[in-house]
């Protein structure tokens, strides 16, 4: 609102934003005389503190300084202002005048009180400040009677003069004549809008002829003409004509951009930044004028944690002081203009001269006037032929004061007004302005065609949203039914939260469906459960109990919701289970004659038995419809990519992610564009593409925290990646702990990959019992669901932890189940895991030589694995084959650790490398270190700090070498460093010194 807000009573201290180069410029401005600087801006765009920080500059360099400030006309006396702005002229230590600030001030200060008893601030002045008498010229005793506080420094007064006129003139000579006699000094005059005549007079004639010291500042408020009726251009009082010597600097102060307002923000939050979300939100309440920040951001303060994270974050408090002003403002307005702010406020957005009149209920030139009196005022802006407010906090004030009972009428003008619109119809404000008026029934209608036109265009996130908002709008049965069948379709291509199934619940509960309709609605919320809400069993059980109700009403519906749950997880049913479910959809596909349901269960009958192994899958894929949706195609294919990384198909992962992807470019579904990004992230990690996986897969975990399985999956390359990239074995596994925690159901990736590299970690550090505790979980799910397929990266090892626990038995029993549980199956990952594991149980029996020997195994395990493209798991058998060798004292074990270790540099695996140096150093091979290590000085590095860490938990340094792949040397070694860095004598001083 282009309106003066009142003085705050403690502003916040901040930093002068955004104005630092227009200080540079003017300080030199001022710094020639005579001079006259004009800065020009709206209301609370800061220009008081401007002037503030460069009169604080110019009385720096030794120059007095001057201050005035008109005030809005009351009972106005002449020349109000001008003494407050005279008299502090001495040899003080601060020549200036303490004054009362505008509003858009942001710094401490003193008000000085303004009340009818006249020239209240000159009085206080003159208690400390005094001018020097021999300076002043005799006319200046015409002030006498202006200022009886000064009578003992004045020359005698004039006699009085005969003409009231001349009298006039003579206390504007007196006053320049005063002005002059102070030699260098700055006069800062603000809010020229609201000078009186005759304090334009006195600067106008100032202007005209200044004193060769003078530097003189003023400000004004720009497109409001004052009340003096003459603009001289900029909302000066005057025309500015000075003589061609003088400097002139005008410049008119625009509000912060959205960068500066966030900056402005981190400085009153005391914090480094805010986001750019937050930043471009509060510059959208705030229109970027400073005075409003600083408002809002001291009234978020008082109440509460001011939130400045992602959208969805609560609209900010409307400051008393913001709506005061703006109160205040329409109190200057004629009642024409007042009706139409009203209609401004209600309609909210912009709005053109025709679409405001007809809310406000004028005709075209009746608006017009009073539009041109909004804009006088500063109430609203113009801009393309429509009128607004400033900002959204004026509008919000506009809008509180009109009455209550006004409101709905406006409400329903404006939606009627708007229905008759050309163009698009705006469905979202028209049911918004319906919903206000009190007409749910029409709001709710305008909301379901809102969300009709959505899903449309394909933008499922906004139509699911409209959907929903329908719903809460208190429509009848028959609509409430429509509207939820609708959702339910809709929001499976979006990334929903918690309220989607609530709502379809609710509607499911009132028994007001149909068989087909509640068992259509059934099988969606099912499917939402299973894919985005985390609940794995019971989605599976929902979309069961669908079956029997869509069987009455649609064999083809009934189909699909078997062919869905005929998908197998590894906490989902047991395999047997979900073939028998597939076999029952399969008996019913003849039946299907709808094409859209027949490709459907075919897309999901190929998902099933990719994920199964069976070795039909590919024939079913091949049998895959070309005419299917894009959201289809892109669910499909980002279904089989995952299924083909799991079972080990590198080539046919690569050709169905690139044709989910193909799909998932041409359609706005938010939900399917995180799958297939979450899919991709898998493919590049088990393919050993790390190089840049782990920032894009902690961009994907923030993304989406709001759909389990693909949360759970960025959760895991993350903990994955920390673990071998980095050696952050703790963070690692915290975040491979939340990865199980979150996944739904789990097509064979999560668990078994989190537990694998858990029992990594434990065998890493000696611990071969825990790592047999590790694996016991993920081991249950396997073995309860038959679900041998995905076991690939789980068995190595699993045997690994067993042999070393001496339970040679269990390791045995184990590998012959994963012989059974793959046979006759699809699954090249699993067989290259089998080879592994037989080679680690041959090197446990003992040596052998042949075609089944140790040897002939880890070479077979580590050509599959290459041939897989997994080179992580084919570095693993050459390290596990070269410790063997090692420990046996047979040739090749160096060479094959060597390999081993390139192969982990080439992925970037650190941690693994360190693993394989110290197999190294434990049998007595030497490794050389590169050149060229980093210097850390006095600070610790990062392995000091990971050392001391675990020191200062009361690990030992055997321990702790374990913990981090080290030698119990090295460990000793970063522990002795770790002590004199941090000053400190013992390890249990480590904690308090070491800091977070």
């Amino acid at each position: 609102m282009n309106a003066d807000p009142p003085i705050p009573p403690t502003p916040l201290p901040v930093a002068l934003t955004g104005r630092s180069a227009l200080l540079d410029e003017l300080g030199p401005v001022l710094g020639r005389r005579p001079s006259v600087v004009v800065i020009t801006g709206e209301a609370g765009v800061g220009k008081s503190r401007l002037v503030r920080e460069l009169l604080t500059r110019t009385r720096s360099s030794g120059t007095p300084t001057l201050a005035a400030r008109c005030r809005e006309p009351d009972a106005s006396l002449p020349y109000a202002p001008l003494p407050d702005a005279s008299l502090p002229y001495a040899p003080l230590p601060d020549a200036s005048l303490p004054y009362a600030p505008p509003p858009d001030a942001a710094f401490p200060y003193t008000p000085l009180p303004y009340a009818p008893i006249p020239y209240a601030p000159l009085i206080e002045a003159l208690s400390r400040c005094r001018p020097r008498p021999e300076d002043l010229p005799p006319v200046t005793g015409a002030l006498r009677g202006l200022l009886p506080e000064l009578a003992d420094l004045l020359p005698p007064a004039p006699p009085p003069a005969d003409d009231p006129l001349a009298g006039q003139h003579r206390v504007l000579r007196a006053l320049c004549a005063l002005t002059a006699s102070l030699g260098r000094v700055v006069l800062a005059v603000e809010d020229l809008q609201w000078a009186d005549g005759s304090t334009a007079s006195f600067l106008h004639a100032i202007v005209a002829d200044p004193p060769p010291e003078l530097g003189l500042v003023l400000t004004a408020r720009r497109h409001t003409l004052p009340h003096t009726g003459t603009d001289g251009g900029d909302g000066l009082p005057f025309p500015l004509r000075p003589p061609a010597h003088v400097v002139v600097a005008e410049r008119h102060l625009a509000p912060l951009s959205v960068a500066e307002a966030g900056v402005m923000a981190a400085g009153l939050l005391g914090a480094r930044a805010v986001p750019e979300e937050f930043a471009e939100r509060l510059h959208r309440w705030t229109g970027g004028l400073p005075y409003v920040v600083e408002e809002v951001l001291r009234e978020w303060s008082d109440s509460t944690e001011c939130p400045v994270g992602t959208a969805g974050q609560p609209e900010p408090p409307l400051p008393a002081s913001v709506r005061r002003v703006v109160v205040e403002r329409l109190r200057h307005l004629p009642s024409d203009a007042r009706r139409v702010v009203s209609a401004a406020a209600v309609l909210g957005d912009p709005a053109p001269v025709h679409l405001l009149g007809a809310v406000a209920g004028l005709a075209e030139q009746e608006t017009r006037r009073a539009l041109a009196a909004a804009l006088k005022e500063g109430v609203v802006r113009a801009g393309d032929g429509t009128y607004a407010f400033p900002y959204e906090l004026a509008r919000r004030a506009a809008y509180e004061a009109v009455a209550e009972p006004e409101r709905p009428v406006l409400h329903l003008r404006a939606a009627r007004t708007l229905t008759r619109c050309t163009g698009p119809l705006p469905l979202i404000r028209v049911a918004e302005h319906y919903r206000c008026a009190g007409l749910r029934t029409q709001a709710v209608r305008y909301l379901e065609a809102a969300a009709d036109r959505a899903a449309l265009g394909g933008d499922a996130g906004t139509a699911t949203d409209r959907y929903l908002d329908a719903l809460r709008g208190g429509p009848s049965a028959v609509v409430r039914d429509r509207v939820a069948l609708k959702l339910a379709r809709v929001a499976l291509n979006a990334r929903t939260g918690p309220q989607v199934p609530a709502a379809l619940r609710e509607v499911l509960d009132r028994s007001s469906l149909g068989p087909g309709p509640s068992g259509e609605i059934r099988l969606l919320l099912g499917l939402l459960l299973r894919n985005q809400s985390g609940s794995g069993l019971e989605a599976l059980e929902e979309i069961a109990r669908a079956v029997p109700d869509l069987l009455a009403v649609s064999t083809g519906q009934a189909a699909r919701a078997l062919a869905i749950i005929a998908i197998p997880s590894l906490k989902g049913w047991p395999v047997g289970e979900h073939r028998r479910l597939l076999a029952e959809a399969e008996r019913l596909l003849p039946q299907v004659d709808e094409e859209d349901l027949r490709s459907a269960v075919l897309a999901n009958r190929a998902t099933a038995l990719a994920l199964m192994g069976d070795p039909s899958a590919w024939d079913a894929v091949a049998d895959l419809p070309e005419a299917i949706t894009v959201e289809a195609a892109a669910r499909v294919h980002a279904n089989l990519a995952g299924a083909a990384i799991a079972l080990g198909h590198p080539e046919r992962a690569r050709a169905f992610q690139n044709r989910a992807w193909q799909a998932v470019r041409t359609n706005q579904a938010p939900y399917l564009e995180a799958f297939v990004e979450t899919t991709d992230m898998l493919a590049a990690f088990t393919s050993g593409r790390w190089a840049g996986l782990l920032e894009r897969a902690e961009h994907a975990e923030q993304q989406y925290q709001d759909v389990p399985d693909f949360h759970a999956e960025a959760l895991l390359v993350c903990g994955l990646l920390r673990l071998h990239t980095k050696g952050q074995t703790d963070v690692a596994r915290r975040l491979l702990d939340r990865a199980v925690g979150t996944t739904a159901l789990d097509t064979g990736i999560v668990l078994t990959s989190a537990a694998a590299a858990v029992v990594r970690v434990h065998l890493a550090a000696d611990r071969p019992a825990q790592a047999v505790q590790a694996v016991e979980g993920v081991l249950h799910h396997v073995r309860r669901t038959g679900a041998w397929v995905w076991a690939s990266a789980l068995a190595p090892p699993a045997v690994q932890a067993l042999i070393r626990d001496g339970r040679g038995g269990e390791a045995h029993r184990l590998v012959a189940e994963l012989a059974d549980g793959i046979a006759r199956r699809d699954a090249p990952a699993a067989r290259a895991a089998l080879l592994t594991c037989r080679a680690l149980l041959t090197a446990a029996d003992g040596p052998q030589t042949g075609a089944g020997g140790s040897d002939a195994l880890h070479a077979s395990a580590a050509d599959a694995w290459a041939a897989l493209e997994r080179p992580y798991e084919a570095a693993y058998v050459r390290e596990a084959w070269g410790l063997r060798l090692l420990a046996a004292g047979a040739a090749g074990g160096r060479t094959l650790l060597h390999e081993a270790i390139a192969a982990y540099q080439d992925i970037d695996a650190v941690w693994d490398v360190l693993r394989c140096q110290r197999g190294l150093r434990e049998h007595g091979q030497v490794t050389v270190r590169r050149p060229g290590a980093l210097g850390y000085g006095d600070h610790l590095s990062p392995r000091e700090r990971a050392v001391a860490r675990l020191a200062s938990l009361g690990l030992s340094n055997r321990e702790i070498a374990r913990e981090l792949v080290l030698s119990h040397r090295t460990v000793e070694h970063h522990v002795a460093r770790a002590l004199r860095k941090l000053g400190v004598s013992s390890r249990t001083e480590i904690g308090s010194q070491l800091g977070p």
